[in-house]
Parts: C-alpha cells; sequence; structure tokens
C-alpha cells in the first residue's frame, strides 16, 4: 500500500499563551493548531474569541507569555533581524485599511514595504510595477491615500503585503464594508493568491463564505481550537457550532430542507455551493 503523503506545515503553534492585562485573562489559552502550506483557512469565532491575537503572534506584533510557535519551519523569537524576516513571510490585510495605509500617494505606500526588505531602488520599483499591474492599482497609483475609495484602499493595503513576496497572507474579514464590484475585486486577489501557492488565511464571521471557500475551518473559542477540519465536517457539528455561536450555512440548510421533504436523496459529500445544489436538483 502507497503511504501518504507528509503533510508540509507552514505553521505549528504548541500551547499558546497571551495575556493582554498582565496575566489576569489569556486571550490565547493554550492554544495549539497545525496550518498546511498553501491551503485556504478560515477562522470562525466570537469577537473576543482569539483570532486576532493569534494572528498579531503570528505575524510577531505581540510577544507570546508562553508556548512555542514554528513558521516556515523556524521558531518565531523577536530580536530584531527575526523579526523583520518573519513579517517579510507573513503579512497581514487589516479589516479597516486606514490602520494600515501612512504613506502620501499609493506608490509611496506600496514602495515601503519593499524598501523596507532591504531591496534597492531598481528592485522595489519592479516588484511594485509588478503588484500593481496584478492588482489593477494603475488608474490610481498615483493618487493620495487618502483620497481613495475604501475598495481601493483595500486593493493597497494588499498590495502593501504582496510587494513583500510573503509565504502567508492573514485577511481579517476581507470583504467587511465593500460594495459588490470591490468585493468581486478582493475575492479575485485572493484566489490568485492562492494559485501561486500561498497559504491565506481569512478571519469572517461570514459562515456561507466559510463553508463554500475554505480548505479547512478553524474554529476558537475563548483562546483556544475547538475544532480545525474540513468545511463539512465543522458545519455538521451542532456542538460546535452551538459553543461557537455560529449558525448553519444557508446552502447546508436549504440542502437539509430539500432532504427531509424528500425532494433530494441524502449524499454523502453535501453541496457547498449553489451550482453543486443545483446539480443534486436535476438528477
Amino acid at each position: 500500500m502507497q503511504e501518504d503523503k507528509k503533510k508540509d506545515i507552514i505553521v505549528k503553534a504548541e500551547n499558546l499563551y497571551f495575556s493582554y492585562d498582565d496575566e489576569q485573562t489569556y486571550s490565547l489559552d493554550g492554544f495549539s493548531l497545525e496550518l498546511e502550506r498553501g491551503k485556504k483557512i478560515a477562522f470562525l469565532g466570537a469577537n473576543g474569541a482569539g483570532k486576532s491575537t493569534f494572528f498579531l503572534t503570528l505575524n510577531g506584533i505581540h510577544k507570546l507569555i508562553k508556548g512555542r510557535l514554528e513558521v516556515d519551519g523556524k521558531e518565531v523569537t523577536y530580536d530584531k533581524k527575526s523579526l523583520l524576516e518573519l513579517r517579510s513571510k507573513v503579512g497581514i490585510v487589516f479589516q479597516d485599511p486606514d490602520n494600515q495605509l501612512f504613506s502620501a500617494s499609493v506608490k509611496q505606500e506600496i514602495s515601503f514595504g519593499a524598501m523596507n526588505m532591504g531591496m534597492s531602488a531598481e528592485e522595489a520599483e519592479e516588484a511594485v510595477n509588478k503588484v500593481v499591474d496584478r492588482l489593477l492599482i494603475g488608474p490610481f497609483v498615483h493618487k493620495a491615500t487618502h483620497a481613495l475609495s475604501g475598495g481601493q484602499k483595500k486593493q493597497v493595503s494588499i498590495a502593501d503585503v504582496l510587494v513583500m513576496m510573503p509565504k502567508i497572507v492573514i485577511l481579517d474579514e476581507p470583504a467587511s464594508s465593500l460594495d459588490p464590484k470591490h468585493t468581486y475585486i478582493v475575492n479575485n486577489i485572493i484566489e490568485m493568491m492562492v494559485e501561486e501557492g500561498i497559504t491565506v488565511l481569512v478571519s469572517t464571521h461570514d459562515v456561507n463564505y466559510a463553508y463554500g471557500w475554505a480548505d479547512e475551518v478553524v474554529v476558537i473559542d475563548a483562546g483556544k481550537v475547538i475544532m480545525h477540519d474540513k468545511p463539512r465536517a465543522v458545519f455538521h457539528n451542532v456542538e460546535v457550532l452551538k459553543k461557537a455561536n455560529l449558525e448553519k450555512p444557508m446552502i447546508l440548510d436549504f440542502y437539509d430542507r430539500l432532504v427531509e421533504k424528500g425532494v433530494i436523496e441524502k449524499v454523502e459529500d453535501t453541496p457547498r455551493t449553489i451550482e453543486e445544489l443545483d446539480k443534486l436538483i436535476k438528477k
């Protein structure tokens, strides 16, 4: 029998602890998780569950109280050189772009990360031009960042990260407050990153998006991972959904109702998209 291929783990968190109040309470409380390279991973949990805290430790912004965290095979340490290397590998796109953008113009903003990595002016120019083309930023590349629309600011904040050629990109509620046009653009950018082999972590409250998009779902509650599995397994676990105060995705709820009414037969691989459900109905 052929042996299973060994998983390529890019993030390994072992028993992590972090506190904002001198260890009176813990935002990460024995947090453990392994993430495989190149996956699309959705993080779910209530506000305050620990999602953002984990992301900020993953990028080295927060220093762990205890526990071991490895990124791309290397333990996270907090000297200046190691943090620069870590932040070139792990990029965070914040929910509100205004918390991320600080340069006067779009081109200056995107150039900052490249220059900070030690690229020469010529290398930085090439890297910036490449990401500007990929993310369709050309029409407003010379505009002031404060003059951009919310959707354009989101594109630039993603460009900030991608210009450093990271291995992991974290997006906090990527479609929050975006109009349909820019939601579509951002979702296409996310798919482009995945196709290029980047591990994409998305924090979201949208169970429908997580169910249809993700390869894996991580559910966090009270600073701990309470489930990490495929979307179908997570959203069929009534106990976990109840504990994390998560609703069943609409597609799955509709499918269950159709099975109950005898309109379609129950299948092992429950539909995750409208297209998959439509195929079952047409059988």
